[in-house]
């Protein structure tokens, strides 16, 4: 495998491509395996006579038939889930403490894209741009959203955790929390105070909204929003270059020294407040991208926006094994599975008493059964690799 995959930075870019394809693969034939078990099961039930008397069509037909739309759609909300995820893993990689204001650096990241996109809808830019520049300036905001939660992760840790950093673990922690109610209330402020509206849509400009047919099976079109392949792409990119940048780069190894040792790591001439100031950049851009992404995908955003996400991500971290970094991208993706397929598929097998709401509670039912038998998660802590 090592001989396929090359050596050295190469192999750093590689291998977390890979990984991504045999987890969105292994995750979603897990799911489609039980759904479809569970469909075979329930064949001529109550749900399969609802089926075919409201849309003509067996529960068994009904399941197949819509796996691949929701297993794009899992992907999609798994990869902006595993974006979240690697902030919480990050921080707690070098300083072992949860850092819970992170869902309020994803919220700060897209309000700042967001608000980016509709001054410059304001003013027609949006309206005037091709295809092309609708893609630009989807990527300007993101960078803005990104440089705006990295800047506010950076002085949060300087503010909020760096006078702490020799307390008992649980005061940074109570710390956390504050900031995380203190960042919700500036955002409710700042919002107030310049467009008097805590609820915030972004402008539809471009060909995001527009579907690609990926396939057809029978009369069926199995096709994909084009802000979700923007999503999808993204998050990737992201990944990717979070990899390279903590296993392949002087700078990765610095931090991988600070979260093993940082006694060790300043003796040896590292500057330890620099590299977690550094790690909280890294991880706030990436919750602030993600932000940016999950406004797209979601089109309306307000100051709690980033509440549920946030813990979904923090559970995802939970799930793969935090502080480590594969870990928290198999987490992402696998709870993006589980909500997808049980938002599909609960009100049809339970013929409408437990709809699309309750997918939440699956997840983290199943989150919880994973903690009770594997408690450092599904690949456990990676200590020598660990963000």
């Amino acid at each position: 495998m090592r001989n396929i995959m090359g050596t050295g930075p190469a192999r750093e870019i590689i291998m977390p491509i890979v990984q991504m394809a045999i987890f969105v693969a292994g995750a979603g034939a897990l799911c489609s395996v039980i759904m479809i078990i569970l469909a075979t099961l329930f064949q001529g039930s109550g749900a399969d006579h609802l089926l075919q008397s409201t849309q003509g069509v067996g529960i068994f037909a009904y399941t197949v038939g819509n796996l691949p739309q929701v297993l794009i759609d899992g992907m999609t909300i798994g990869f902006v889930y595993a974006a979240i995820a690697l902030g919480y893993t990050m921080v707690y990689g070098v300083l072992q403490f949860i850092n819970f204001a992170h869902s309020e650096i994803f919220a700060i990241g897209a309000f700042a894209g967001v608000e980016s996109l509709i001054a410059l809808n304001a003013v027609g830019s949006l309206a005037k741009a091709g295809t092309i520049g609708s893609f630009g300036y989807f990527g300007l905001a993101l960078l803005i959203g990104m440089a705006v939660a990295g800047g506010t992760a950076v002085f949060v840790e300087r503010v909020a955790y760096r006078p702490l950093r020799n307390s008992p673990k649980l005061v940074p922690l109570i710390s956390a929390i504050g900031v995380s109610f203190a960042l919700q209330d500036i955002i409710r402020l700042t919002e107030s105070l310049t467009t008097g509206q805590f609820y915030r849509v972004i402008p539809t400009f471009g060909n995001f909204d527009d579907r690609l047919t990926l396939f057809t099976i029978g009369s069926k079109a199995i096709d994909i929003q084009v802000k979700s392949l923007v999503v999808i792409l993204a998050a990737v990119t992201m990944l990717v270059a979070l990899n390279y940048l903590v296993k392949a780069t002087k700078v990765g190894k610095a931090i991988r020294a600070v979260s093993q040792d940082p006694n060790t790591a300043a003796l040896l001439g590292i500057g330890v407040n620099g590299v977690i100031s550094l790690t909280f950049l890294v991880g706030g851009s990436l919750g602030g991208a993600a932000g940016v992404m999950y406004a797209l995908k979601f089109t309306r955003i307000d100051p709690f926006v980033g509440f549920m996400p946030g813990i979904k991500a923090f559970a995802a971290a939970v799930l793969g094994g935090i502080g480590n970094l594969t870990g928290a991208l198999l987490g992402g993706i696998v709870l993006g599975m589980i909500e997808s397929f049980a938002g599909a598929y609960l009100g049809t097998f339970t013929q409408g008493a437990f709809g699309a709401e309750y997918k939440d509670m699956v997840a983290f039912l199943i989150l919880i059964l994973v903690i009770i038998f594997r408690p450092n998660g599904l690949l456990g802590e990676n200590l020598s690799q660990k963000a």
